[in-house]
Protein backbone atom coordinates (compact mmCIF):
# COMPACT_ATOMS: atom_id res chain seq x y z
CA UNK A 1 0.00 0.00 0.00
CA UNK A 2 2.58 2.72 0.63
CA UNK A 3 6.32 2.35 -0.39
CA UNK A 4 9.15 4.61 1.86
CA UNK A 5 12.12 6.08 0.30
CA UNK A 6 14.72 7.37 2.32
CA UNK A 7 16.14 10.88 1.46
CA UNK A 8 18.22 11.34 -1.79
CA UNK A 9 21.94 12.85 -0.37
CA UNK A 10 23.03 12.80 -3.86
CA UNK A 11 21.24 14.76 -6.30
CA UNK A 12 17.62 16.00 -6.26
CA UNK A 13 14.21 13.80 -6.26
CA UNK A 14 11.34 15.51 -8.76
CA UNK A 15 7.64 14.05 -9.15
CA UNK A 16 5.79 14.05 -12.44
CA UNK A 17 2.21 14.09 -13.21
CA UNK A 18 0.53 11.57 -15.66
CA UNK A 19 2.82 10.24 -18.42
CA UNK A 20 0.09 8.56 -21.01
CA UNK A 21 2.76 6.54 -22.69
CA UNK A 22 4.72 9.71 -23.57
CA UNK A 23 8.33 9.04 -22.56
CA UNK A 24 9.95 10.54 -25.66
CA UNK A 25 8.01 13.99 -24.84
CA UNK A 26 8.94 13.03 -20.62
CA UNK A 27 12.97 12.46 -22.30
CA UNK A 28 12.89 15.82 -23.66
CA UNK A 29 11.29 17.55 -20.27
CA UNK A 30 14.14 15.63 -18.29
CA UNK A 31 17.06 17.21 -20.23
CA UNK A 32 15.21 20.72 -19.59
CA UNK A 33 15.77 20.13 -15.93
CA UNK A 34 19.00 18.97 -16.91
CA UNK A 35 18.14 15.56 -15.22
CA UNK A 36 20.84 13.36 -14.33
CA UNK A 37 20.09 9.70 -13.41
CA UNK A 38 23.41 8.74 -11.69
CA UNK A 39 21.60 10.87 -8.90
CA UNK A 40 18.65 12.03 -9.02
CA UNK A 41 15.00 9.99 -8.87
CA UNK A 42 11.95 10.47 -10.58
CA UNK A 43 8.35 9.86 -8.93
CA UNK A 44 5.78 9.40 -11.04
CA UNK A 45 2.05 10.17 -10.00
CA UNK A 46 0.38 7.10 -12.10
CA UNK A 47 -1.27 6.93 -15.14
CA UNK A 48 1.66 5.87 -16.98
CA UNK A 49 0.25 4.01 -19.66
CA UNK A 50 -2.75 4.49 -22.25
CA UNK A 51 -3.67 7.50 -24.67
CA UNK A 52 0.01 7.95 -26.22
CA UNK A 53 1.91 5.98 -28.36
CA UNK A 54 4.20 4.69 -26.21
CA UNK A 55 2.94 2.62 -23.72
CA UNK A 56 4.47 -0.08 -23.96
CA UNK A 57 7.67 1.13 -23.12
CA UNK A 58 6.20 1.46 -19.57
CA UNK A 59 8.41 -1.60 -18.70
CA UNK A 60 11.79 -0.30 -19.34
CA UNK A 61 11.39 2.32 -17.62
CA UNK A 62 10.06 0.80 -14.74
CA UNK A 63 13.18 -1.56 -14.70
CA UNK A 64 15.24 2.02 -14.10
CA UNK A 65 16.47 2.38 -10.63
CA UNK A 66 16.12 6.17 -10.47
CA UNK A 67 12.25 5.57 -11.56
CA UNK A 68 9.73 5.29 -9.39
CA UNK A 69 5.41 5.56 -9.59
CA UNK A 70 2.14 5.00 -7.81
CA UNK A 71 -0.64 3.07 -9.25
CA UNK A 72 -3.11 5.28 -11.06
CA UNK A 73 -6.58 4.45 -12.77
CA UNK A 74 -5.35 3.45 -15.56
CA UNK A 75 -2.68 0.76 -14.56
CA UNK A 76 -5.99 -0.72 -12.89
CA UNK A 77 -8.19 -0.81 -15.78
CA UNK A 78 -4.93 -2.09 -17.66
CA UNK A 79 -4.94 -4.97 -15.21
CA UNK A 80 -8.03 -5.87 -15.48
CA UNK A 81 -7.99 -6.07 -19.11
CA UNK A 82 -5.08 -8.63 -18.77
CA UNK A 83 -6.90 -10.47 -16.03
CA UNK A 84 -9.18 -11.87 -19.41
CA UNK A 85 -12.29 -9.93 -18.59
CA UNK A 86 -14.08 -9.22 -21.70
CA UNK A 87 -15.82 -6.18 -20.28
CA UNK A 88 -12.44 -5.06 -18.64
CA UNK A 89 -10.70 -5.19 -21.69
CA UNK A 90 -13.61 -3.31 -23.42
CA UNK A 91 -13.57 -0.55 -20.56
CA UNK A 92 -9.77 -0.26 -21.17
CA UNK A 93 -9.44 0.22 -25.12
CA UNK A 94 -12.12 2.91 -24.82
CA UNK A 95 -9.99 4.66 -22.66
CA UNK A 96 -6.68 4.44 -24.59
CA UNK A 97 -5.95 0.92 -24.03
CA UNK A 98 -5.49 -0.33 -27.63
CA UNK A 99 -2.11 -0.82 -27.46
CA UNK A 100 -2.31 -3.32 -25.05
CA UNK A 101 -4.15 -5.72 -27.63
CA UNK A 102 -1.80 -5.41 -29.90
CA UNK A 103 1.22 -7.09 -27.73
CA UNK A 104 1.66 -10.18 -28.01
CA UNK A 105 -0.23 -12.18 -24.66
CA UNK A 106 3.47 -13.04 -22.61
CA UNK A 107 4.30 -9.23 -23.40
CA UNK A 108 0.97 -8.40 -21.88
CA UNK A 109 1.34 -10.27 -18.90
CA UNK A 110 4.55 -9.10 -17.88
CA UNK A 111 3.50 -5.70 -17.77
CA UNK A 112 0.85 -6.83 -15.78
CA UNK A 113 2.80 -7.84 -13.19
CA UNK A 114 4.66 -4.97 -12.94
CA UNK A 115 1.66 -2.81 -13.22
CA UNK A 116 0.63 -4.87 -10.10
CA UNK A 117 3.36 -4.46 -8.43
CA UNK A 118 3.13 -0.62 -8.08
CA UNK A 119 1.99 0.97 -4.70
CA UNK A 120 -0.92 2.78 -3.67
CA UNK A 121 1.52 5.52 -2.54
CA UNK A 122 4.92 6.68 -2.35
CA UNK A 123 6.27 8.45 0.84
CA UNK A 124 9.92 10.25 -0.10
CA UNK A 125 12.10 11.41 2.66
CA UNK A 126 13.24 14.77 2.00
CA UNK A 127 15.53 17.57 4.20
CA UNK A 128 12.34 19.53 4.77
CA UNK A 129 10.06 16.51 5.60
CA UNK A 130 8.35 13.54 4.12
CA UNK A 131 6.55 14.41 0.93
CA UNK A 132 3.55 11.55 -0.37
CA UNK A 133 2.72 10.83 -3.80
CA UNK A 134 -0.81 9.44 -4.75
CA UNK A 135 -2.49 9.29 -7.79
CA UNK A 136 -6.21 11.05 -7.04
CA UNK A 137 -7.14 11.49 -3.56
CA UNK A 138 -6.87 10.32 -0.11
CA UNK A 139 -9.77 9.74 1.91
CA UNK A 140 -8.68 11.69 4.90
CA UNK A 141 -6.95 14.34 6.38
CA UNK A 142 -4.70 12.03 7.67
CA UNK A 143 -1.31 10.67 6.20
CA UNK A 144 -0.91 8.38 8.97
CA UNK A 145 -3.81 5.95 7.92
CA UNK A 146 -1.00 5.00 5.08
CA UNK A 147 1.47 3.91 7.10
CA UNK A 148 -0.63 2.08 9.16
CA UNK A 149 -1.90 0.55 6.54
CA UNK A 150 -5.66 1.33 7.57
CA UNK A 151 -7.37 1.91 4.24
CA UNK A 152 -10.35 -0.36 3.45
CA UNK A 153 -10.51 -1.69 -0.16
CA UNK A 154 -13.27 1.41 -1.05
CA UNK A 155 -10.78 4.01 0.31
CA UNK A 156 -8.14 2.55 -2.21
CA UNK A 157 -10.79 3.25 -4.91
CA UNK A 158 -11.22 6.80 -3.63
CA UNK A 159 -7.47 6.99 -3.67
CA UNK A 160 -7.04 5.92 -7.52
CA UNK A 161 -10.57 7.35 -8.68
CA UNK A 162 -11.74 10.70 -6.49
CA UNK A 163 -11.66 13.80 -7.96
CA UNK A 164 -13.68 15.18 -4.90
CA UNK A 165 -10.80 17.79 -3.51
CA UNK A 166 -10.29 19.44 -6.77
CA UNK A 167 -13.51 19.45 -7.45
CA UNK A 168 -14.79 21.09 -3.90
CA UNK A 169 -11.65 23.34 -3.71
CA UNK A 170 -11.18 21.90 -0.46
CA UNK A 171 -7.68 23.11 1.22
CA UNK A 172 -8.15 21.24 4.78
CA UNK A 173 -4.42 20.35 5.21
CA UNK A 174 -3.16 16.68 4.93
CA UNK A 175 -1.89 15.70 9.04
CA UNK A 176 1.76 14.15 9.40
CA UNK A 177 3.00 14.80 6.00
CA UNK A 178 4.97 18.16 4.55
CA UNK A 179 2.77 17.64 1.41
CA UNK A 180 1.14 15.39 -1.06
CA UNK A 181 1.39 15.52 -4.44
CA UNK A 182 -1.74 14.25 -7.19
CA UNK A 183 -1.61 13.63 -10.85
CA UNK A 184 -5.35 12.20 -12.27
CA UNK A 185 -6.90 15.88 -13.18
CA UNK A 186 -5.56 18.35 -15.62
CA UNK A 187 -4.99 21.81 -14.82
CA UNK A 188 -3.34 24.33 -17.06
CA UNK A 189 -0.62 25.11 -14.23
CA UNK A 190 0.66 23.19 -10.79
CA UNK A 191 -2.02 23.97 -8.18
CA UNK A 192 -2.56 23.66 -4.69
CA UNK A 193 -5.26 23.25 -2.34
CA UNK A 194 -4.07 23.33 1.34
CA UNK A 195 -0.66 21.09 0.99
CA UNK A 196 -1.94 19.01 -1.46
CA UNK A 197 -0.25 19.68 -5.40
CA UNK A 198 -1.88 18.91 -8.38
CA UNK A 199 0.88 18.32 -10.98
CA UNK A 200 -0.86 17.00 -14.45
CA UNK A 201 -0.18 19.75 -16.57
CA UNK A 202 -1.17 17.00 -19.75
CA UNK A 203 2.42 16.73 -20.66
CA UNK A 204 3.42 14.99 -23.62
CA UNK A 205 -0.23 16.02 -25.40
CA UNK A 206 -0.75 18.55 -28.14
CA UNK A 207 -0.27 21.96 -26.02
CA UNK A 208 0.63 20.41 -22.72
CA UNK A 209 3.56 19.87 -20.72
CA UNK A 210 4.76 18.17 -18.23
CA UNK A 211 5.52 19.78 -14.62
CA UNK A 212 8.34 18.52 -12.61
CA UNK A 213 7.83 19.34 -8.65
CA UNK A 214 11.08 19.16 -6.71
CA UNK A 215 10.26 17.51 -4.00
CA UNK A 216 13.02 19.13 -1.38
CA UNK A 217 12.17 22.74 -2.29
CA UNK A 218 8.33 22.07 -3.66
CA UNK A 219 9.33 24.26 -6.87
CA UNK A 220 7.67 23.44 -10.13
CA UNK A 221 9.96 23.40 -12.90
CA UNK A 222 8.27 23.37 -16.29
CA UNK A 223 9.78 20.78 -18.86
CA UNK A 224 9.49 21.42 -22.89
CA UNK A 225 5.66 22.35 -24.49
CA UNK A 226 3.20 24.51 -24.77
CA UNK A 227 -0.17 25.89 -23.48
CA UNK A 228 -2.56 23.42 -22.16
CA UNK A 229 -6.08 23.30 -22.39
CA UNK A 230 -7.92 22.33 -19.27
CA UNK A 231 -9.53 18.96 -19.78
CA UNK A 232 -10.75 15.82 -17.06
CA UNK A 233 -9.74 12.55 -17.27
CA UNK A 234 -10.62 9.67 -16.08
Amino acid sequence: MLKIFRQNTKGRDFAVGDIHGHFSALSEGLKAIQFKPSRDRLFAVGDLVDRGPESAQVIDWLAQPWFHAVRGNHEVMACAAISGSEQAARFHQDNGGDWLLALPPAERERIGLALLDLPLAIEVETANGPVGLIHADLPSDDWQVLRDGALTPRDADYCIWSIDRYRHRYTGKVRNIRAVVHGHMTVLRMETLGNAYFIDTNGGSAGGHFTFLDLATLKAHRGSGGKPTRKKRL
